[in-house]
């Protein structure tokens, strides 16, 4: 009996992610590449952030656009997750605070015309709305990756895409699926600038 529940529950994790990743906007996601694909040919950056799941997403994410979109005797991606720096971010939390461990980085970094990615499942996080409006502020561009639409994160953010799940595993599930998918998207169009 536990075996066929422990069965049941799978297939029907399996099945909603499945049907979560065919309801995603195609468009939405193309639009991200685009955005991405305009920082590269301006040498701007882009920085990366989000809390929880989302932090390791984001480090993720830089990971795979800097390394993944690398086309070999062409320029490369230009990208950060401001959730790396563990020491910057503690001191800003305790020494100011919490909702300002984003901003206060971008301070020092955010150009004009430069990306922010900002990643939340609830997309309520006040330090990644923070950021992005920061973002605004500054002249960057910002992309939010985020949970069902209305959020203070969809709302705030120049590009969305939306993961329509209630269930937060099943949305950094799809975010990291995003990622892979905007990366191998991205070393296409840089690719074929040659």
């Amino acid at each position: 009996m536990k075996e066929a529940i422990l069965t049941d529950r799978i297939s029907s994790y399996l099945d909603e992610v499945e049907a979560v990743v065919k309801s995603i906007s195609r468009a939405d996601v193309r639009a991200v590449v685009d955005r991405l694909f305009e920082a590269w040919q301006q040498r701007r950056t882009t920085y990366i952030v989000g809390n929880g799941g989302s932090a390791s997403t984001a480090s993720h994410m830089m990971n795979d656009l800097n390394k993944m979109s690398t086309v070999d005797g062409l320029p490369r991606f230009r990208a950060i997750a401001l959730t790396d720096n563990v020491p910057y971010m503690t001191a800003i939390g305790n020494d100011i605070d919490y909702a300002d461990i984003f901003v206060e980085q971008l301070r020092n970094l955010l150009l004009p015309n430069d990306v922010l990615i900002a990643l939340s499942g609830s997309g309520n996080s006040e330090n990644v709305i923070r950021a992005v409006k920061y973002a605004r502020e500054t002249g960057a561009v910002s992309i939010g990756l985020c949970g069902n639409a209305g959020s203070r994160l969809c709302e705030a953010a120049d590009t969305v895409v939306t993961v329509s799940s209630k269930n937060i595993c099943q949305q950094e599930d799809v975010h990291l699926i995003l990622n892979h998918a905007v990366a191998l998207a991205l070393r296409d169009r840089i690719g074929s600038t040659r």
